[in-house]
């Protein structure tokens, strides 16, 4: 009877805080919000399916051309400046880990975190944002 009376309390203190469950973001409002932030979402859409089809495909060259360089990363605990794509490939092992690849393979389109910044993959493993033009969308953090 206790439990029964503290769940029915914990609902009535949730409804009357104004605070609910939170449903799963759908595609067309993630659309609705990289349109809102950045024009467009197509670029977006397509980079995310891009660089997952990459790295499950470990295609290290591939990666390395969806990289904004000078390129600011962490390996050992360390900040490394990477100048291109043939440093980007070198030290691909260091900061492409298992957690950054298992984040991105996990990532669902419409669950994809964005603000002004760019977009976010995971808990912040990854970042990409379009430099340039609208369409050219690049890493911009990569965070094990």
């Amino acid at each position: 009877m206790r439990k029964v009376c503290l769940g029915v309390f914990g609902a009535a203190v949730l409804s009357l805080s104004g605070l609910s469950p939170v449903s799963a973001q759908t595609a067309a409002e993630m659309n609705a919000t990289l349109d809102m932030l950045f024009g467009a979402h197509v670029p977006y859409q397509k980079f995310l399916d891009d660089l997952k089809e990459a790295l499950a495909k470990e295609d290290k060259v591939a990666v390395a051309g969806m990289v904004n360089y000078p390129f600011q990363a962490r390996i050992d605990g360390k900040a490394v400046k990477i100048r291109d794509a043939t440093h980007f490939v070198a030290d691909y092992d260091k900061f492409i880990t298992a957690k950054v690849k298992q984040a991105v393979a996990k990532q669902a389109y419409a669950t994809l975190f964005a603000n002004w910044q760019g977009v976010s993959i995971g808990d912040g493993e990854l970042w990409f944002s379009a430099i340039g033009s609208g369409s050219n969308v690049r890493i911009t953090a990569i965070n094990d």
